[in-house]
Parts: C-alpha cells; sequence; structure tokens
C-alpha cells in the first residue's frame, strides 16, 4: 500500500524527549515500511524514519520557540497544506493531527484514517460529527463514548513499542516513580500525597510548560523542599528507561479518562509495576494484581505499594513485550486500512490496490471493527 503517515511538528519523530504520539508515529512508521508498504512519513525535517520524509520545518516547533507550538500557528497550516496536497500519491492517508487538520482531511479523495490520541469531549465530538467521512480509531475500548451516534469509528488498536532493548530492573532501588506532564489530569499532586504517607523517595519525571507553571506552583512546588521529593524535569529515553527499571513502583494516579497511558507499558517492559487510578483504559493496560494495582484513591494507592512485593517484575516484563508489540499494532491498521480500501471499491469498477488474501491479520492483537461489509 502508498500510504501516508501524518505527524505533527510540534515535536521531532520520534520525540527527543516529552511526545508519546510521537514515538507512536514513528513506531508505526517503521513497522509498515519493514512490512513493505512504499510509507512517506510527514514530519519535521530532523524526523528519524526509514520512510520518505517530507517536510516543511527543519526542526519541531518548540525547538524553533514558535509561539503556541501546540495549537493553531501558521507552520502547522503549511505542514498540513502539504501533506493533502498530496493525496493523488497515496492509497490512505493516517493523520495523527488532532483536531487542527480535520476540515481539510474531511475533503480529502484519498481515504483518511485518524487515530484519536486523547479523550472525547463535547467539542471535538462535535467535530468529529460534522466531520465524519474521516474514520477514527481509537486507542483503547473505554476511550470510546458511550453514543457513538454520527461518529464513524472504525475500530480500536492499542499502542505498541518496540521496547526488547529496555532495561530490565530484577530489583528496585527503594524509591517511587512518577512519569508524565505537569498537569492536574496525571494527578502528580496524588502521586506527592501516596509517597509521602508511605515515607518514600519520588522521582518525578515530568514537561514544565508554560500553561502548567500555574498548577506546578499551587500543587507541586510547595511540597518539593521534602528530601524525599526529587523533581527531574524532562529526560530522554535512556535515563527516563533507567528510572523506570530502578523504581519500586511507578505510581500513576490520573484524574481523567486516560485513553492509553504510553508510559505504563514502559514502566511494565523495565520490570516495574504500575499503580494506578481506575480511570479510562488503566484496566485494560494494567492487569489488576498481575502487573501492578488498579485502585481508586491514594489510601489504596498506599495499600498497593506496601504489597508491591507479590507482583513478579519478570511477568511484568513478559506481559508488555508480548502485548503491546509494534507488529500486533501494525497489523492492527493494516487491516482497518485493508477494509477501508475494500469498502471503496465497491462503488468504482477497478480495484486500487490487491489486498494480500493469504495472509492471516488476525492474530492476538486488539481490532474491533465496526465496518459495515
Amino acid at each position: 500500500m502508498r500510504i501516508a503517515q501524518i505527524a505533527s511538528i510540534s515535536e521531532r519523530v520520534p520525540a527527543k524527549k516529552y511526545g508519546g504520539s510521537e514515538r507512536i508515529v514513528y513506531t508505526l512508521t517503521e513497522e509498515l515500511v519493514k512490512r513493505g508498504h512504499d510509507v512517506t512519513l510527514f514530519a519535521t525535517g530532523d524526523s528519524i524514519t526509514s520512510a520518505k520524509l517530507s517536510s516543511v520545518v527543519p526542526h519541531s516547533l518548540r525547538e524553533m520557540n514558535v509561539s503556541n507550538p501546540y495549537g493553531l500557528n501558521e507552520l502547522t497550516f503549511a505542514h498540513i497544506g502539504l501533506a493533502y496536497s498530496q493525496y493523488a500519491k497515496f492509497d490512505i492517508i493516517h493523520d495523527h493531527i488532532y483536531g487542527i487538520s480535520m476540515p481539510t482531511a474531511n475533503l480529502s479523495k484519498t481515504p483518511v484514517i485518524s487515530t484519536v490520541h486523547s479523550m472525547f469531549h463535547n467539542d471535538n465530538i462535535t467535530l468529529y460529527k460534522a466531520m465524519n467521512k474521516i474514520n477514527l480509531v481509537t486507542i483503547s475500548k473505554s476511550q470510546k463514548p458511550k453514543n457513538t451516534n454520527g461518529l464513524n469509528i472504525v475500530g480500536t488498536v492499542y499502542h505498541g513499542l518496540n521496547m526488547k532493548h529496555y532495561p530490565f530492573g530484577a530489583k528496585s532501588q527503594g524509591y517511587l516513580l512518577f512519569c508524565g506532564r505537569m498537569s492536574m489530569e496525571k494527578g502528580l499532586h496524588l502521586a506527592i500525597e501516596a509517597a509521602q504517607k508511605l515515607d518514600l523517595p519520588l522521582k518525578i519525571i515530568a514537561r514544565l510548560a508554560d500553561y502548567e507553571l500555574e498548577y506546578f506552583k499551587t500543587y507541586v512546588k510547595p511540597h518539593l523542599s521534602d528530601p524525599r521529593l526529587e523533581f527531574i524535569g524532562e529526560v530522554g529515553e535512556e535515563d527516563r528507561n533507567r528510572l523506570m527499571a530502578g523504581a519500586i513502583a511507578m505510581v500513576h494516579p490520573v484524574t481523567w479518562p486516560e485513553p492509553f497511558g504510553l508510559t505504563m507499558i514502559e514502566s511494565m517492559a523495565c520490570g516495574t509495576p504500575v499503580v494506578a487510578f481506575n480511570q479510562g483504559s488503566i484496566p485494560e493496560v494494567v492487569q489488576d494484581k498481575k502487573t501492578g494495582f488498579v485502585v481508586t484513591k491514594v489510601s489504596e494507592m498506599v495499600e498497593a505499594v506496601r504489597n508491591i512485593a507479590s507482583v513478579s517484575r519478570t511477568y511484568c516484563r513478559e506481559y508488555a513485550l508480548t502485548r503491546f508489540t509494534p507488529a500486533k499494532m501494525a497489523e492492527g491498521y493494516e487491516k482497518i486500512y485493508e477494509q477501508i480500501l475494500n469498502r471503496q471499491t465497491k462503488h468504482v469498477s477497478l480495484p486500487r490496490f490487491n489486498v494480500r488474501s493469504q495472509r492471516d491479520l488476525s492474530a492476538n492483537f486488539l481490532f474491533s471493527p465496526e465496518i459495515s461489509s
């Protein structure tokens, strides 16, 4: 297949530090190339890829100090325009940009798949209903709204990463770890509360953006005089994985319906159990009492950490490395691409491409097709 992958240009692909969706785009693109597809990646000029690379900017908007790098800006419009102006070159366009690209995508003569990397809420549901030519893919079952009327949701595919090279921490080094955005949604203030009640050190890996300063000053900074708390900030993959491998557990007290939670599978791949609040996709990603604990409040998080020795760190790693793989993710998307294109060929006299008829794409991955035959 001729496939376009459109990433955000807010960060490089893969991101140097913060940027979960960019790492997913990188992993998916590499796996699709490996599987013989003709892939073009629309991303920053310094992105790393085996695919063809098309860019309007040399570096990420954040590195270029562009105002509002994650929102409306002229360079992002140029990026979207470049990608969709080449629609005729592709059998399928896979768009990973949230919201801003949807009006253009809805006009595309080439079918568009859009992975929803965030939660559904009233505003974007209105957008997706209005732009319903776009085929939406969710990243967990729980992410899907209860009322899907008017939403063109065609399937669910879990994230996957190449994590075999991640270090395995057979034994912890005696601290808890928080890894996420500096926001109320990610619940760092609750992780601090749990660590203080347990009298355990807490290492904090978190990006601090300008719009997160108010939360930081109100809920986090007043506690940083506590010598048990270490605010590390943003780190690269190697340092992050080393810190994950050494933790007693990664605490993930999210206060929103987490659509997936990439750091959870990375923590488990390092052998470190996850203790997370029962929000959104958490029970789909963490096996309760097997790869960590799914809890509902800080007191339960505290008790779970006290019982963390009951969780096998070896099993955590095996679970992450077999359940959340690049191959399973790519197979899930391949099946969606093919069903979309097969559906389209019913309305034209000649098929656009030959579907691989002999290959079994049903092997043990999450895919919930909702495309009528």
